[in-house]
């Protein structure tokens, strides 16, 4: 069993099986609603006995591998580090604009965690101005 998410531009399915507490036949859903309290951005079950759950759209979006959100994902958590790198860098703004061979209101750009038209490979490069390895790790998804 699933349930259907409906977002601004898409249908999604999320499998019961995901969920905790797992809905089953001896204890269905009872009530299901858009979660106010987080922006709409989630839902909250209940069970028929009492047991709540709440399910992110977040959750939802990776569980059917949209593309699109995990590359934001990847670009937000890079940005992150740059930030971090930069804030305890030796270096100075004008340097790492030099090195970078790009210009002041760039930096500012690439270091916008809400700024998603930037590519990955341009924070790469920031990262590897402030002298970072960045390692990629593929792992097993776990419930």
């Amino acid at each position: 069993m699933i349930f259907e998410v409906r977002t601004s531009t898409k249908k999604l399915v999320f499998p019961f099986s995901e969920v905790d507490p797992t809905p089953t036949v001896q204890d269905p859903i009872t009530e299901l609603s858009v979660d106010a309290e987080v922006g709409r951005e989630a839902f909250t079950y209940v069970l028929h006995s009492g047991r709540t759950g709440t399910v992110h759209v977040e959750q939802v979006l990776e569980y059917n591998q949209d593309l699109s959100y995990l590359r934001d994902l990847l670009l937000y958590r890079l940005t992150l580090e740059a930030q971090e790198r930069i804030a305890e860098s030796p270096l100075s703004k004008r340097e790492i604009v030099r090195r970078l061979g790009t210009s002041a209101a760039q930096l500012s750009r690439l270091l916008d965690q809400t700024n998603d038209r930037k590519s990955v490979d341009q924070v790469l490069a920031l990262l590897q101005v402030r002298n970072c390895e960045v390692d990629l790790v593929v792992r097993t998804k776990t419930a």
